[in-house]
């Protein structure tokens, strides 16, 4: 079954160093969502994530947060069409 949404997110701010992947990927399990995030060589953070719609709406609202040591300055987030090709969270490294 296809998830209900999907989304793209560029994080920028204070993002890289400080767990924001490991906790982000912990977040989404906690959420039931599947996806990846990774790295960007410019310093931002990127995820994907898939599911239900309102815990999509959840992790957004912690991305801007993130984990305690980060400083969210922006969370750019883009709707795509759902897929079902994820079957887990996962953190992917930088390309």
């Amino acid at each position: 079954m296809k998830p209900e949404k999907r989304i793209r997110a560029l994080i920028s701010g204070r993002v890289q160093g400080v767990f924001y992947r490991a906790s982000t990927r912990d977040e989404a399990k906690r959420l039931g969502l599947t996806g990846w995030v990774r790295n960007l060589r410019d310093g931002r953070v990127e995820l994907v994530a898939e599911g239900s719609e309102e815990a999509i709406k959840k992790l957004i609202s912690w991305c801007w947060d993130g984990p305690p040591y980060a400083k969210v300055e922006e969370v750019l987030v883009q709707e795509e069409e759902p897929t079902g090709e994820f079957d887990d969270f996962e953190i992917r490294y930088t390309v």
